[in-house]
């Protein structure tokens, strides 16, 4: 419930005044429609009454009856503003929460961004959004509605009909909803968070389904996964089927305490006529008003039914708020070294030192290639040099300014890394490579023929040539030069390089390292090295191996033996 409340607070930050303005229209709403019924029942009876006595010629009929067109077209007014408020205010606020999502992705450390699912993140920001819009449309505000409405008809009561009606009527509602409803909450609220589960399974199953059917139908798993969905999907329609079911079987114990309520405030009406406490017309006023009093419980079983789903939506959601603030500085300098001074690095997820105390220099033009066998923090090192990854100790810093209170927007356009997997979308070879740079046709060959795409790209059509998701049209190699190109045409002053050519012969490889120092020939190129074509483009080598415990700052240019093992 607290996650509820703090998606209820973000939801009233944003739309404060449209949502005090519908909450007052629900409020009249639901006023006037206790106000209608109980005005009408009390004429019809009065009316009645004095048509019997004779003095149907003297009642007034002009002013009661000019009282209910009011109400009921006021009512009717009322009701169409509050919905075009509380909805408008919702909505706006929902695209708040997916701005706020969506940031939070964004924002994410590496470490889980990584393992980020596209279909995950994308009902995230669908299906946990839309759920979310019940917490003020069908659940603070009819709640809050409700109880002021009850609570004001408990004091208009008492004083026309009588204490005992008033008691019976809005504490026969505030109990026995209380009771309704809290029985619905246990049997609804865990099938809600199954039947949501469910439907997530399947529409997980069936985007995977979609998108790998090529793969799976080359494994033999084509019918296997179709049948995966198929249970999910089953499996989701039972539970949404029991949850209907428990909602309707609330619904008739809400409807059955409306009656029930109703008949006594008719009973006790009737036992005040007869003890002559008050007039016909005022008992049948407290029944038509109790009837009417239903509506203030009768919507809440739909926010109770879909409670579940809402807390576990709100629970994933509400940390989007707490995204840190970017600081922004001053871009960086133009000039000046890469500096690692004494950094010190945890493996991901851990709190295990891969790194210690490591410290070097880098300065512009210049190519170093970082070896070491698996494990031994190659990746981690870029990670922490791109700001992707803490560190356990020590500062880096680029032109003197230290990179860890540097803006993010500053950041990548001095600093550029390609990991070992990068993500392609689907659309032409030129939307892939201008998603980060507004180059013109002749840049764009130019970093194709770089990387040694040039003629793919060609017999494929150019640059207006399709690639499908995540490289679909493209052989591993190609689409890995790709990413390579589209990071080239960023043209920062670190490029970090996580096995760049790999899958690729020998000569491609060479050619296309070659190709990397032509189109940036001033930036400083790190490369986390493997392959023996990497480890002799670079001017110097670092094997991690023999450095991990090694403080002193190292300039490059310096021959160390240790430090540097190979050197051109």
């Amino acid at each position: 419930m607290k996650a509820l409340w703090q998606v209820f607070a973000l939801i009233w930050r944003d739309q404060r005044q449209a949502l005090l303005r519908g909450a007052a229209l629900s409020v009249v709403v639901l006023a006037m429609g206790a106000a209608l019924l109980g005005l009408s029942g009390w004429f019809i009876t009065a009316a009645a009454m004095a048509g019997l006595a004779g003095m149907g010629a003297t009642f007034d009929v002009f002013r009661p009856s000019a009282m209910v067109r009011f109400l009921a077209l006021g009512r009717a007014a009322a009701r169409y503003g509050e919905r075009l408020l509380t909805h408008d205010a919702t909505l706006r606020a929902l695209e708040s929460l997916r701005l706020r999502v969506l940031a939070d992705h964004l924002s994410a450390p590496y470490s889980r961004m990584v393992r980020l699912r596209g279909a995950q993140a994308l009902n995230r920001l669908t299906a946990d959004i839309d759920a979310l819009d019940g917490v003020p449309l069908r659940l603070v505000l009819p709640v809050l509605a409700g109880i002021l409405v009850l609570s004001g008809a408990a004091l208009v009561l008492w004083a026309l009909v009588g204490p005992a009606v008033a008691f019976w009527i809005v504490g026969g509602y505030f109990l026995g909803s209380l009771a309704v409803l809290w029985a619905l909450g246990t049997r609804a609220v865990p099938l809600s968070r199954r039947a949501e589960a469910a439907k997530q399974a399947f529409r997980t199953r069936l985007i995977d389904l979609i998108r790998a059917r090529s793969d799976l139908a080359v494994y033999g798993r084509l019918a296997a996964q179709t049948d995966a969905v198929l249970k999910a999907e089953a499996r989701g329609l039972s539970l949404q089927r029991d949850l209907d079911r428990a909602e309707r079987l609330a619904g008739l114990a809400l409807g059955a305490l409306a009656a029930l309520v109703s008949a006594g405030a008719l009973g006790l009406g009737l036992w005040a006529v007869q003890a002559g406490s008050i007039t016909p017309p005022f008992a049948a006023l407290g029944f038509f008003a109790a009837l009417a009093l239903g509506e203030t419980i009768l919507p809440l079983r739909r926010a109770i039914a879909d409670l579940g789903r809402m807390a576990d939506a709100a629970r994933r959601v509400v940390r989007a708020d707490a995204v840190p603030t970017q600081v922004t500085m001053d871009n960086l300098p133009d000039t000046g070294a890469l500096v690692l001074d004494h950094v010190s690095l945890t493996r991901p997820g851990s709190t295990a030192l891969v790194l210690q105390k490591l410290s070097l220099q880098l300065d512009a033009s210049q190519v170093l290639a970082v070896t070491g066998p698996s494990g031994t923090g190659k990746s981690t090192l870029l990670l922490a040099i791109a700001g992707l990854h803490p560190l356990a100790g020590g500062r880096i810093s680029l032109g003197g300014m230290d990179l860890g209170g540097c803006g993010e927007a500053s950041l990548r356009c001095a600093i550029k890394l390609l990991p070992q997997r990068s993500a392609l979308m689907g659309g032409s070879v030129a939307q892939t490579l201008r998603l980060g740079s507004d180059a013109d046709d002749t840049t764009l060959w130019a970093v194709l023929e770089a990387v040694q795409l040039a003629t793919v790209i060609r017999a494929k059509g150019g640059l207006d040539a399709q690639i499908g998701p995540r490289g679909a049209g493209l052989s591993g190699g190609e689409a890995r030069r790709l990413t390579l190109a589209r990071a080239l045409l960023r043209r920062p002053r670190v490029l970090l390089l996580d096995e760049p050519t790999e899958g690729l012969d020998e000569p491609t490889a060479q050619a296309v390292l070659r190709g990397i120092k032509s189109f940036l020939p001033d930036a400083a190129i790190l490369i986390a090295a493997h392959r023996r074509a990497e480890i002799d483009f670079a001017d110097r080598v670092l094997d991690l191996t023999e450095v991990v415990n090694v403080a002193p700052l190292i300039d490059l240019d310096q021959r160390d033996s240790v430090q540097f093992p190979r050197n051109k």
